[in-house]
């Protein structure tokens, strides 16, 4: 699988890597997840949206430096046919309730075609 991000995530993570020291690995494990099973699996996992040609998901992603294992989430797509993850936002639940909903609108308005 091919991961790529866009410039919005990027800007998120390092914001959080700052405060979170271990999210670099968590994140690298949480690739090797996306690997196996790219949709999750379990409760951890919603699908947003699913066409033919991409599926939304948004997952809890465990970082060690919290206590609560489960308080970032990550918004990414999934292309099939290609066989890759963007992910488009990450962020800590406790800073922000849910995710960008104009930012996922905007997402797939730009890779529906």
């Amino acid at each position: 699988t091919n991961f790529d991000e866009i410039p919005e995530f990027e800007k998120e993570f390092k914001r959080l890597f700052k405060k979170y020291r271990t999210l670099d690995d968590d994140f690298e494990k949480f690739k090797k997840v996306l690997n196996v099973t790219p949709t999750g699996v379990g409760k951890n996992f919603i699908i947003l949206h699913a066409s033919p040609k991409i599926k939304l998901v948004k997952a809890h992603l465990a970082c060690r430096a919290l206590r609560n294992n489960h308080l970032l989430r990550v918004i990414y797509a999934y292309f099939e046919q290609e066989s890759r993850i963007e992910f488009i936002e990450l962020y800590f639940k406790g800073e922000k309730e849910n995710e960008d909903r104009e930012r996922i609108k905007a997402y797939l308005k730009n890779h529906q075609n």
